[in-house]
């Protein structure tokens, strides 16, 4: 499978099959895993992460999202409330012939793997965010931190047509700047620049955040899948206080481990650390491994690993 559709919009994935099976398109022989990029990022930023998660037995499916393929990037901002984005997610498992599946987001796609933890937990086994916490846990530390200046850049995306011209200045010289001044490696910031590049490309991605007020109302319960969450040391855009509210909105298994000396790209700066993360999280979910396509769940508790 090479695309999915939902809403009348065509998305792109790669889907790299479990080693030993027939083929990306006939089901997998293990279980699903969905890997959920950020903004600005694509599916590309979990290349270095699924060999081995293909390897240890698992059907992976790296999608580029709404707003990031390019049969899939409406205009108006409420086409981008999470909502729908969860409806996409749904909708690429529901190709993939997965009833349940392991579910991992960074950065916007973890923002996203909450909600769909917390709306659609009987579709899940087990869930990892990279990088950004519960939404709750990130609104609380706005108000009991420094995040709010952390996320300066949140406010100053709502503002229209702006960003967009700035972000594509020089033909997106200006936005790979800024990503390495953040520390993301030269090589992904250019590839991701060079979507800022394309006339009307960084209007859909700029949406996510736009849409954000649409959302204020939204309730996003405490999740009770097992859950692992992540964060580096070195993360200038999450603060500390964020990460250690999260585990308050979990009610399942919980486990948070930081990775120390990391920046926020964690998938294109650790992939090597992010996969045998992942690995172990997916085997500690109950009934879980790569040859069994269920699981089960588990009762309430949180342990935590930091």
């Amino acid at each position: 499978m090479d695309s999915f559709t939902n809403a009348g919009f065509s998305f792109e994935v790669s889907d790299t099959p479990a080693a030993g099976d027939g083929g990306a398109g006939d089901g997998g022989a293990g279980q699903v895993a969905v890997l959920l990029h950020g903004f600005p990022e694509d599916r590309h930023s979990w290349d270095g992460v699924v060999p081995a998660l293909a390897a240890a037995g698992y059907r992976v499916l790296a999608p580029d999202q709404r707003g990031y393929s390019p049969g899939a990037r409406p205009a108006a901002r409420s086409a981008y409330t999470l909502p729908r984005l969860a409806e996409d997610v749904l909708a690429l498992a529901d190709a993939a012939g997965a009833e349940r599946f392991h579910l991992v987001g960074h950065d916007w796609g973890a923002g996203l793997a909450w909600y769909v933890a917390a709306t659609h937990p009987d579709r899940l086994i087990s869930l990892t965010s990279l990088s950004v916490p519960h939404p709750a846990a990130f609104s609380k530390a706005v108000t009991s931190s420094d995040q709010a200046a952390r996320s300066w850049y949140m406010a100053a995306f709502q503002v229209p047509w702006v960003p967009e011209l700035v972000l594509s200045r020089g033909r997106g010289e200006a936005m790979r700047n800024l990503l390495i001044r953040a520390r993301l490696d030269p090589d992904s910031a250019a590839r991701y620049a060079a979507r800022a590049a394309v006339p009307g490309a960084m209007r859909g991605p700029l949406n996510w955040y736009r849409a954000l007020p649409l959302g204020l109302r939204e309730h996003i319960g405490r999740v009770k899948v097992p859950t692992l969450f992540v964060w580096s040391d070195g993360d200038r855009f999450v603060t500390r206080t964020a990460a250690d509210l999260c585990r308050r909105y979990v009610t399942g298994p919980y486990r948070f481990e930081v990775f120390e000396g990391a920046s926020h790209w964690l998938p294109e700066e650790v992939p090597e650390r992010v996969a045998a993360a992942l690995l172990e999280h997916f085997a500690s979910a109950p009934g879980a491994g790569p040859a069994d396509g269920a699981g089960t769940t588990h009762g309430a508790g949180t342990t935590d690993g930091a």
